[in-house]
C-alpha cells in the first residue's frame, strides 16, 4: 500500500476498472503457478520491526517524521501513528549464519535511529503496546498525516456506520467509544517473512496455523492497556477490534473482522486462499494501475500484482499469505503477524528463529494435518495463548498439554531438526533456542511486566507506574540482557525532565460514583461503610453535574427525613473542576483558594477522575 497513491474505492468507472485489474491479477496467479514460474529455492527469511517514540517524560511523541526525515534510510518507514516507525530487514538465505546476521543488521538499524531520535529529544521502546499510551494519544493529531492512513480511516468508519467500540476484558476490563482507528496505533509487533513451496501451499500455510498457539504463548508481551490487566497478549483483541468493519447490528454483513484467524483449514493453492480472501472481504481502497498483470506476463515480465496486493493490504490475517517478485522471480511467502515487538532484539531473534524452526521441522506425520485436528481446537488455541500466554493450556495431537510441555517436549525438538536441516550455523541454533529455552522455564516479556506493575503500583499511582515501567523496559534492554534474565521493575527507573507533576499522574481513576436520581440515604450509607469522602454524581449521559462530599454525610444522617430524597437535591452543583494535564501545583493553590479538599477531574464534561489534597 506504501507504493501506490491509494483512495477510497467507489462505484463508476473506476471501481469497474479496479475490479478488472484484481481479477486479472488472480488470473495471472494461476498461470504463474500452473507453468511452475514461482521460485523454491533458495528460502528466504525477513522481518518487519515496528517500535515506539517517546519523549522525555516516557509519553507517546509525535516526532516519527522528524525522526524518518533525519534518518533518510530506505530501510524505514511510516505507521499509522506519529508515536510509531517501522524498520524493513533486507532478506536473507535461510542457511548458515543467517539469524545472527540479521540480529547484527537490527541492532544496526536501532541504534542509528536511536542516535538520530536522541538528538530529537527522544528514545526508543521496543513492546508490543507502549504502557503509557492513553486516550489522549488517539485523536487526530496523533495520526501520521499521510492520505492513505486517512482514507482507510473514513473508510472503516463508513463501513460500519458508527464509531468504533472497543471492549476487551481480562483481569481487568476496558470498554471504549472512539471515532477514529487509532486504536490501531497502540500495536507495535515483530514480523516475520519466511518463502514457502507454492506447491505445498496447503500443508506449509495449515501447519503455520497449528503452531501459531503455543509459538505465541511464550511470546506475548503485551499484558496492559492504559493500565488495565487484559490479555497476555492484548494486540490479538485490540487489533482485531480497531479495524472491525462489521456493525453492530442485526444486518447482514462481513462475518468476519478484518483482523482475525481464520475460518477453516486452507484447501488448495496459494490462487484459492487469495480467491477466498476476496469473497469475504470487500475492497476498500484503489490506486492508479500503470500496467495489467496478464499483458506483463504475456510480455515475459513477472507482474507485481498490485491490484491484489492492495486487497490483501486490508485483510490483517495473523498468518498473512504474501506475494512477491525477487529478480523477476515470484515468491510466496507466510507473514507471521502475532508476535510482539520486544522485550530485546535478543527475544525478537530467538521467537524467529524458533517459529521458523518449527515450521522447517515439521514431522510427516503433521502432512495433511487438515485430516487430523480439528481447525476449531486450534484456533481455540491461538485465543487461549493470547488471554493466558504460558500459562495457557492446548489441545494437540489428541492431548492436553501444558504450554512448557508443548513446547519443551514437542516444539524445541521439531526446531533443532528443522533448524540443522537447513544447515543453520549450531552456534547460532544453540544461542537463540536457549533463550527460548530458559524463557519457557523463567517467565516471558507479559509476566514480566504485570509483576513489575504490580509492584510499582504499591507506591505509585497508575499514570506515574507506566511511565516506571517504561523506563524500566528501556533500561533493562539497553543492558542487553535477556527478558527472563531482567529483574522486576523497582520504581526508582523513573528520569522525568523539563515538565512538572500533572494532575493525570496523581489523580485516583478508581472511584465509586453514583448518578443523580439515586438514593441519597443509600449513597450516604456507603460513603460511610467504605470511608468515602467524595462521591461524583453524573445524569443520564454520564457527564458530571454534582459531587456529594463528606460534610454532607454529617450534615444528614443525623437528619433521616432529609436523606429521603435523590441525589439530585442534595449535591453540590458548584463545582471546581481541572484537567489531567493541568500541574500539580496549580491543582494545589485551586483547592488552597477555594478552600476545598478535592478536584473532579474531566474532560469534555466526563469525569476522568479525582485529586485530592491527600494526593498531592
Amino acid at each position: 500500500m506504501g507504493d501506490l497513491k491509494v483512495e477510497k474505492l467507489k462505484g463508476g468507472a473506476k471501481k469497474a476498472k479496479y475490479i478488472t485489474h484484481l481479477l486479472n491479477d488472480i488470473e495471472a496467479l494461476q498461470l504463474m503457478l500452473e507453468e511452475g514460474l514461482f521460485e523454491k529455492s533458495p528460502i528466504r527469511i525477513g522481518a518487519e520491526q515496528e517500535f515506539c517514540l517517546v519523549d522525555e517524560n516516557w509519553e507517546p511523541s509525535t516526532g516519527a517524521l522528524k525522526v524518518l526525515e533525519a534518518l533518510n534510510d530506505p530501510h524505514f518507514t511510516t505507521e499509522l501513528a506519529l508515536y510509531n516507525l517501522e524498520a524493513n530487514l533486507d532478506p536473507l538465505v535461510l542457511t548458515g549464519d543467517c539469524f545472527s546476521k540479521m540480529h547484527h543488521t537490527l541492532n544496526a538499524l536501532l541504534s542509528k535511529a536511536r542516535n538520530v531520535a536522541q538528538k530529537l529529544g527522544l528514545k526508543i521502546v521496543l513492546t508490543g503496546i507502549l504502557p503509557t499510551i492513553d486516550t489522549t494519544h488517539l485523536n487526530m493529531s496523533f495520526m501520521t498525516p499521510m492520505k492513505r492512513y486517512s482514507i482507510l480511516d473514513e473508510t472503516i468508519r463508513e463501513l460500519r456506520g458508527d464509531d468504533l467500540e472497543l471492549h476487551i476484558r481480562g483481569a481487568d476490563e476496558i470498554n471504549l467509544h472512539h471515532d477514529s482507528i487509532l486504536f490501531e496505533g497502540c500495536n507495535t509487533s515483530f514480523q516475520l517473512h519466511l518463502q514457502i513451496d507454492p506447491d505445498d501451499f496447503a500443508n506449509s500455510y495449515n501447519w503455520a496455523q497449528a503452531i501459531a498457539g503455543p509459538i505465541l504463548s511464550i511470546c506475548a508481551n503485551s499484558p496492559l492497556l492504559m493500565g488495565r490487566e487484559l490479555w497476555q497478549e492484548t494486540r490479538i483483541a485490540l487489533f482485531t477490534q480497531s479495524v472491525d468493519t462489521r456493525a453492530s447490528t442485526f444486518y447482514l454483513n462481513e462475518r468476519e473482522a478484518r483482523v482475525n484467524f481464520g475460518h477453516d483449514w486452507a484447501r488448495g493453492s496459494a490462487a484459492d486462499y487469495f480467491k477466498d480472501n476476496i469473497i469475504r472481504f470487500r475492497s476498500l481502497l484503489t490506486a492508479e494501475f500503470e500496467t495489467d498483470s496478464l499483458k506483463e506476463l504475456k510480455a515475459g515480465h513477472i507482474p507485481k500484482l498490485k491490484a491484489l496486493g492492495l486487497h490483501n493490504g486490508t485483510v490483517y490475517k495473523w498468518n498473512r499469505v504474501c506475494y512477491g517478485v525477487t529478480d523477476n522471480k515470484p515468491h510466496i511467502r507466510i507473514e507471521n503477524r502475532y508476535l510482539p515487538s520486544g522485550p530485546t532484539t535478543a527475544d525478537e531473534m530467538a521467537n524467529m528463529m524458533f517459529w521458523v524452526g518449527v515450521m522447517q521441522g515439521r514431522p510427516r506425520e503433521f502432512d495433511n494435518i487438515h485430516l487430523k485436528f480439528n481447525f476449531k481446537d486450534i484456533k481455540s488455541n491461538f485465543y487461549h495463548a493470547a488471554r493466558y500466554g504460558n500459562a495457557a493450556q492446548f489441545y494437540w495431537d489428541g492431548k492436553l498439554l501444558s504450554s512448557s510441555a508443548l513446547l519443551l517436549d514437542h516444539f524445541l525438538p521439531m526446531a533443532y531438526r528443522g533448524l540443522y536441516r537447513m544447515n543453520v550455523s549450531p552456534k547460532d541454533v544453540e544461542h537463540y533456542l536457549g533463550i527460548i529455552e530458559n524463557r519457557i522455564k523463567g517467565r516471558n516479556g507479559a509476566q514480566w511486566m504485570v509483576q513489575s506493575y504490580r509492584r510499582v503500583l504499591k507506591k505509585h499511582k497508575p499514570p506515574e507506574a507506566l511511565k516506571i515501567l517504561n523506563a524500566t523496559m528501556h533500561e533493562r534492554e539497553r543492558r542487553g540482557y535477556n527478558v527472563d534474565a531482567w529483574e522486576l521493575a523497582k520504581g526508582n527507573e523513573q528520569t522525568v525532565r523539563n515538565k512538572e507533576t500533572t494532575v493525570g499522574q496523581r489523580m485516583s481513576s478508581k472511584i465509586i460514583s453514583a448518578q443523580q436520581n439515586d438514593s441519597a440515604e443509600l449513597v450516604l450509607k456507603m460513603m460511610l461503610w467504605k470511608n468515602i469522602h467524595h462521591v461524583p454524581v453524573m445524569d443520564m449521559h454520564y457527564n458530571l453535574v454534582g459531587l456529594v462530599t463528606w460534610t454532607d454525610v454529617g450534615d444528614y444522617l443525623n437528619n433521616p427525613k432529609m436523606m429521603r430524597t435523590t441525589l439530585e437535591k442534595i449535591m453540590r452543583t458548584d463545582l471546581i473542576t481541572t484537567s489531567t494535564d493541568t500541574s500539580v501545583k496549580e491543582a494545589e493553590k485551586l483547592m488552597e483558594l477555594n478552600q476545598i479538599n478535592c478536584l473532579p477531574v474531566v474532560r469534555d464534561k466526563k469525569l476522568m477522575g479525582i485529586i485530592t489534597s491527600n494526593d498531592i
